[in-house]
């Protein structure tokens, strides 16, 4: 949508807005409004929608330099409660703190799309018999996403979310925006400069989307991700047999937990209250937390747990595999997101996706073999993008960074939402400023990254810009000593329970889980 071409759309910008406490608890802490925009900004006059955004105002007015307009990622995450998880953050001094619910999301008019029903189970190694099975599931929840979605559904996408903040900079007041967007959210800040770059100030791009994978290379990436951090998990523990018992070299422990992955897809571990662990869990488990590398000693003691089980060594219910599957449990949540609305698989859809399913099978074939760990297969399965036929009204916007300054991309190494390569490659589209974790699997790391929460401080707070190539440290390896060392073989199960080392860590980092 052209400048020239750019309808009149001074009555969104200039509307006067309610602002109320955004709900009881902690979010009265915010103030929250509704923003009127149109469903198609290129037809203003017709049909509208609202977008409700909250507000968490600078604690000191003297300090204050504008707004900061924050989104969690998705796509599809609500944000109106964003700005509390930084409310202790020095950049509450100097920002107005800004979140919102994109189109489509929670408290914005939602997109709707009816629950397909299960086709069949879905395994983590499919048989080729099996293929056609993902393929009906993903054809279902197009077809009810298609049912439910009524005429919104077309512009649910990255560009026009991208017009809905400059109509809310508008609202605010405001010349400009400042921007600190996470995953998904880091395209879209790259989207909304290139498509306002006159309106938007300092801005932080954290866990970036790669810029030319949208949108199935970046999913496919995601297992290659998540089998480098199976590696460097099992590299790890092969390090530690005199600990773990689970084999002597990276191949030897993958071998085990191959073989136990086996015995698991035959004869499930299951307790009628805590649960039930199969191979296709183990797969999600092991693949989706391999990135934590503070959590390896807790996983290696998991296998071990679980291997046990499976070779009969410990009874069903006793303390040590009930521990196991609690443990488990959370472990899983934390693989699991929360599920959104129809937006999720709405955005992604807004490129083409093939449509000749031998692609995908062809894929699936090596990814069941190669990749998979965590959601391995799935990311190379058909989706319901595969069946789309929804007119999609803009093309994927080219992006560049000219008119606005200078801004920060923040990547892990070992990330395996966002692959590391999408960093260095934002980073070089945008010719902005890049500050790697090395061995390092967090997504997000201004939540629990202190190097990198410093250096986004200071540059949002005092527009001080790191070097243009930054490392920060990452969290550390577990502290168990390698056979090579002398107080290697450490006894297992001597500190506190599993599943209390996982609820620690999912505290102290913020980890989201399903649950």
């Amino acid at each position: 949508m052209s400048a020239a071409a750019a309808p009149d759309l001074s009555e969104f910008y200039n509307q006067q807005v309610q602002w109320q406490p955004c709900g009881e608890g902690e979010l009265a802490k915010l103030q929250c409004a509704a923003v009127v925009v149109p469903m198609n900004y290129r037809k203003p006059d017709a049909e509208r929608i609202s977008v409700v955004m909250s507000k968490l105002p600078a604690k000191d007015p003297a300090k204050r330099r504008g707004v900061l307009l924050l989104n969690p990622g998705g796509p599809g995450a609500e944000g109106v409660s964003l700005p509390l998880l930084f409310e202790d953050r020095p950049i509450t001094q100097s920002y107005d703190l800004i979140g919102f619910d994109p189109r489509g999301v929670g408290r914005s008019t939602p997109l709707r799309c009816e629950v397909a029903p299960s086709v069949g189970t879905l395994s983590s190694r499919p048989s080729d018999a099996e293929f056609a099975v993902w393929a009906a599931q993903a054809r279902a929840e197009e077809e009810g996403c298609e049912r439910a979605a009524g005429g919104l559904r077309p512009y649910i996408n990255t560009p026009n979310t991208a017009r809905d903040m400059d109509v809310i900079r508008g609202v605010l007041g405001e010349a400009k925006i400042n921007y600190l967007g996470f995953s998904y959210g880091t395209y879209l800040g790259a989207v909304y400069g290139s498509l306002f770059a006159k309106n938007l100030d300092r801005n932080v791009l954290d866990s970036a989307v790669h810029p030319e994978w949208i949108w199935r290379e970046q999913f496919r990436q995601q297992a290659i991700a998540i089998r480098s951090n199976v590696d460097e998990f099992t590299a790890w523990v092969g390090q530690r047999d005199k600990t773990y018992g689970l084999g002597k070299s990276a191949a030897e422990v993958l071998a085990t937990s191959e073989a136990l992955a086996a015995k698991l897809a035959v004869t499930p571990i299951e307790d009628p209250t805590f649960g039930r662990v199969d191979r296709t869990i183990y797969d999600l488990i092991l693949g989706a937390n391999a990135r934590y590398r503070p959590l390896w000693d807790a996983l290696a003691e998991l296998v071990v747990t679980f291997k046990a089980a499976v070779e009969s060594k410990l009874a069903a219910g006793s303390p040590e595999l009930i521990d196991a599957l609690k443990a488990a449990k959370v472990l899983y949540d934390m693989a699991i997101p929360p599920t959104v609305d129809g937006v999720f698989t709405t955005v992604t859809c807004e490129a083409p996706w093939p449509k000749d399913l031998n692609t995908y099978y062809s894929d699936m074939r090596v990814f069941r073999e190669k990749y998979p760990y965590g959601f391995g297969v799935l990311r190379v399965a058909p989706w319901n993008c595969t069946f789309s036929e929804f007119k999609r009204p803009d093309k994927l916007t080219d992006l560049r960074r000219t008119g606005y300054p200078t801004g920060l991309v923040i990547q892990a190494e070992a990330d395996p939402q966002t692959h590391y390569d999408g960093g260095p490659a934002l980073a070089a589209k945008l010719n902005d400023h890049l500050v790697s974790v090395p061995d390092d699997g967090t997504h997000g790391l201004y939540i629990s990254n202190a190097c990198s929460q410093a250096i986004i401080d200071n540059y949002l707070i005092n527009g001080v810009l790191p070097g243009t190539r930054v490392v920060c440290p990452g969290d550390p390896r577990p502290n168990v000593p390698a056979d090579t060392e002398a107080t290697a073989g450490r006894p297992l199960g001597t500190g506190e329970s599993l599943e209390s080392t996982v609820r620690d860590f999912v505290a102290e980092k913020k980890v989201k889980t399903g649950s």
